[in-house]
């Protein structure tokens, strides 16, 4: 059995990554208490998803919060804009202004609510969509604002942001989560899920999480409409 490492907050969307940071957290010890956001995501299946994964990963809590990003707009994934089907240069429309920013606050509220010090993220500067709020460089910054925006921090407790995924391919990801005993038949990737959480086979997110899965030499366990 693993030490404890006292509580920490994950966010969990539903995913495969947030999956595996949930595993590779209660691996580490922590009591994880699970947080999803209900953002105004088009994809709203990955929703019911990160419920089913926190029961069946045994997540001490799990707490959903909205947050309405689709009043804001300006992403496929919260606004009427159709989500694309082929890779494009730069950044691409299903980025969602300040997601993640956004999540991270939240779960720094929560965190401090619960005592807990340990935030964890599923974000990846490696087979991603090019997303600015992927990348080492923000988790940096957010942990430095956690230092200086809440009162744990200018008490002097250490907040600590992690982010496991951070360099791993999405092959490496897929057989992390194998060594952790995750179930990612129970992940939905799909920008576009129906509500059943069956993947449409050809947004970005369902083009990565297929090559992760093949260049994994894993049978892909997604259910596909």
């Amino acid at each position: 059995m693993n030490q404890t490492t006292g509580p920490a907050v994950v966010l969990l969307s539903g995913g495969m990554d947030s999956a595996v940071v949930l595993a590779h957290a209660s691996a580490a010890g922590h009591a994880c208490h699970a947080l999803s956001v209900d953002y105004g995501q088009r994809h709203r299946a990955e929703l019911d998803a990160a419920a089913t994964l926190a029961r069946a990963m045994g997540a001490v809590s799990h707490k959903s919060v909205s947050v309405d990003l689709r009043s804001l707009g300006g992403s496929a994934l919260t606004d009427e804009i159709a989500v694309p089907e082929r890779a494009s240069p730069g950044i691409p429309i299903t980025y969602v202004p300040a997601r993640n920013t956004v999540m991270l606050s939240v779960a720094l509220g929560w965190a401090e609510v619960l005592g807990a010090r340990d935030i964890y993220v599923g974000v990846n500067a490696v087979d991603y969509s090019g997303y600015p709020d992927c990348r080492p460089a923000f988790v940096s910054a957010f942990q430095a604002l956690a230092h200086v925006a809440t009162k744990g921090g200018v008490e002097g407790e250490a907040w600590q942001v992690h982010a496991p995924l951070m360099t791993m391919s999405k092959a490496d990801i897929v057989n992390r989560g194998l060594q952790l005993g995750v179930d990612f038949s129970l992940t939905v990737s799909c920008y576009q899920a129906d509500q059943a959480g069956r993947a449409c086979g050809r947004c970005d997110a369902c083009r990565l999480r297929a090559k992760g899965f093949e260049e994994a030499g894993v049978v892909d366990p997604t259910h596909y409409v």
